[in-house]
């Protein structure tokens, strides 16, 4: 190990060019991450929400563009909060002009959860120059770097949700 690889407990890494490449790829991502959680930050400012209000929206957006219907339920289920919370969560969104509750078209003691208009044409404002510029990235690879860099990111994923043991071994 050379005097700028990660030491101690490894969670910090310095800048790229003093790193052995596993280390200088996990500083890449942590940056990446940090850029991104800064821009989603931004995008909730701008827009005067949450993050569970925005991934609220986002699956409602998603629905309706898959041309299903989405309820109360299918928020508590997705966001895994309260159906209280949901409530909540709703409530502030009709209120902020960004959903509206329409009756269930089959089933008349529920309701749905639709986005608005207005909300579709501002989420795209807001992110899609963004996912523009993002997908250029992507499509600029090689269909093997495209492979390496998705299983990357799926065995990264792995490696995450596993539960971290707090034990000494």
């Amino acid at each position: 190990m050379n005097a700028n690889s990660p030491s101690g407990s490894g969670y910090w890494y310095g800048p790229d060019d003093g790193l052995d490449p596993p280390g200088a790829v996990l500083q890449a991502l942590r940056e990446y991450r940090n850029v991104e959680v800064a821009r989603r930050r931004s995008t909730r400012d701008s827009m005067g929400m949450g993050e569970t209000d925005l991934l609220a929206l986002r699956y409602l957006l998603r629905a309706q563009a898959a041309g299903e219907q989405a309820g109360p339920k299918d928020l508590s289920r997705v966001l895994g909060i309260t159906t209280a919370s949901t409530t909540s969560l709703i409530d502030r969104l009709v209120s902020s002009g960004h959903v509206r509750r329409e009756p269930h078209p089959t089933d008349r003691r529920s309701l749905v959860i639709v986005p608005t208009a207005a909300t579709d044409s501002e989420v795209r404002a807001t992110l899609g120059e963004m996912h523009r510029r993002m997908m250029a990235v992507a499509e600029g690879l090689s269909d093997e770097e495209a492979r390496t860099v998705v299983r990357f990111l799926r065995r990264m994923s792995e490696a995450i949700a596993e539960p971290v043991s707090h034990g000494v071994r």
